[in-house]
């Protein structure tokens, strides 16, 4: 067993039964829900929609190559700069060079799950860089010294109450504090901050092919003071962001608004295609876009398992999973929890260390139903499932539990002629354990369905 599934088991264990968190977490995850359930009105055939996008996602995906060149070749025209990143260790070497280049010392970022997968903000502390998160949730988990909760709501686990008692132990600030007040107050701290940082850190959306743009979606306008104040602009974000035409955002902009927060469109969608031209007054005099790949290419080598690199990160598949709403995000130890992680993660991290996350589900189905590009998401976990066996991550007595459970099951007279008795003796000798403390072995009965079934339509004749 990995050091990852032994902390996986141990974190969950403790978060499923924190009766607080459940219910901090239930309480937010519900009105999300509502949002999105009210969001989706906008639709006059949702579904179309729904279908639409995932045909343009999977071409895109298919064809990576093809809109990545074009995407480059058009960013280029317009003074920018492209950086091929195949792994964290690149990327981040990548941007420290330029950073020392021009011996920044100050960072402000905007919201960023890619830059989290990188841990960007641990490198760039070791340079004795500052780098400061300007997100409410992103700022907030950064004060906690913890890592974003969930892909779009990263302070999603705190109360109102636990977010002023923060405020009060890191600045004094009055602990009955209300939400607007604390956003007042992170408002004029980040101020001056903005005004004299160094560069500018986002994410991006998408990115459009077509003119080799920048599509950044977000409700604070906290991006926007990322890009427009510091005289250097850097991008990163997957390889897989790409969609093919600036036409497409008509579709992709409201999608991602309704099923991230219920909203009809974000409150600010921007478009940036370069650094400051001659003609233009605000924005960086260099802009950089760091495309990644770490452990992508791995995913799009499954020809099911590709799909998942068309997700559009919504979040959406987070808030309606069962298991993500008892267990919470930081339980599964990695950038991106939930059904499309536990896709995603084995391929990027390592199937070996990663595999538990694949059965970390119900397979209820209700992540696939949700997901605005329909991406199969629970098809695509037994797939991962599959593939662990197949890839010999399975120890000994697995292989043996499955091999006998196999043979039972294609012999239905080895079930009949298998007594009751011998039958509870197995189950309690070698399925206790994976069964749980907390639940009882199922008793088998002395007449099984298929024999109480036999002698009642013998009665009935």
């Amino acid at each position: 067993m990995s050091n990852h599934y032994q902390d996986f088991i141990k974190a969950s264990e403790n978060k499923a039964f924190d009766k607080n968190h459940r219910k901090i977490i239930n309480f937010n995850i519900s009105k999300y829900v509502a949002a999105v359930s009210k969001g989706k009105q906008q639709y006059q055939n949702l579904n179309l929609a729904k279908e639409r996008a995932a045909h343009i996602k999977h071409r895109a995906v298919n064809d990576l190559d093809k809109y990545l060149v074009e995407f480059e070749a058009n960013f280029i025209t317009r003074g920018g700069k492209i950086i091929w990143a195949m792994d964290q260790k690149e990327a981040v070497r990548e941007i420290l060079n330029v950073m020392k280049k021009y011996d920044s010392r100050y960072v402000v970022k905007s919201k960023s799950m890619v830059t989290e997968e990188i841990e960007l903000n641990e490198h760039l502390h070791k340079q004795k860089i500052e780098s400061l998160e300007t997100d409410l949730g992103e700022y907030i988990v950064q004060l906690a010294g913890e890592k974003p909760y969930h892909i779009i709501t990263p302070a999603m686990h705190k109360s109102k109450k636990d977010i002023a008692e923060l405020f009060y132990e890191k600045f004094g600030f009055h602990k009955n504090a209300t939400p607007e007040q604390l956003t007042a107050f992170v408002r004029k701290q980040l101020r001056e901050k903005f005004t004299s940082a160094d560069v500018g850190i986002t994410g991006a959306n998408f990115l459009i092919a077509d003119i080799g743009g920048i599509a950044l979606t977000e409700n604070e306008g906290n991006g926007m003071m990322c890009v427009s104040f510091p005289k250097i602009h850097f991008v990163i974000a997957g390889l897989e962001r790409i969609i093919p035409s600036i036409k497409n955002l008509d579709l992709f902009w409201p999608l991602l608004a309704t099923y991230g927060t219920g909203q009809n469109i974000s409150a600010y969608n921007t478009i940036i295609t370069g650094p400051k031209q001659e003609y233009e007054t605000d924005g960086p005099d260099e802009m950089y876009v760091v495309i990644l790949n770490n452990g992508r290419t791995e995913i799009l080598k499954q020809e099911e398992q590709r799909k998942a690199l068309t997700c559009i990160r919504c979040g959406t598949c987070l808030n309606v999973c069962p298991v993500y709403k008892n267990i919470g995000g930081h339980a599964y130890g990695t950038t991106y929890g939930g059904p499309i992680g536990s896709v995603i993660t084995p391929y990027m991290k390592g199937m070996q260390e990663f595999k538990h996350l694949s059965y970390a589900s119900s397979l209820c189905g209700k992540c696939a139903e949700e997901c605005p590009v329909k991406i199969n998401l629970h098809k695509l976990l037994l797939n991962n499932r599959k593939d662990s066996v197949r890839l010999g991550y399975v120890n000994g007595m697995e292989k043996f539990v499955m091999f006998v459970w196999k043979k039972a099951m294609m012999k239905r007279w080895l079930l009949e002629k298998t007594s009751p008795k011998m039958k509870n003796y197995v189950l309690k000798k070698f399925f206790s354990k994976s069964w749980g403390p907390r639940r009882n072995i199922p008793v088998v009965q002395s007449k099984s369905f298929n024999r109480l079934w036999k002698e009642q339509r013998g009665k009935l004749k």
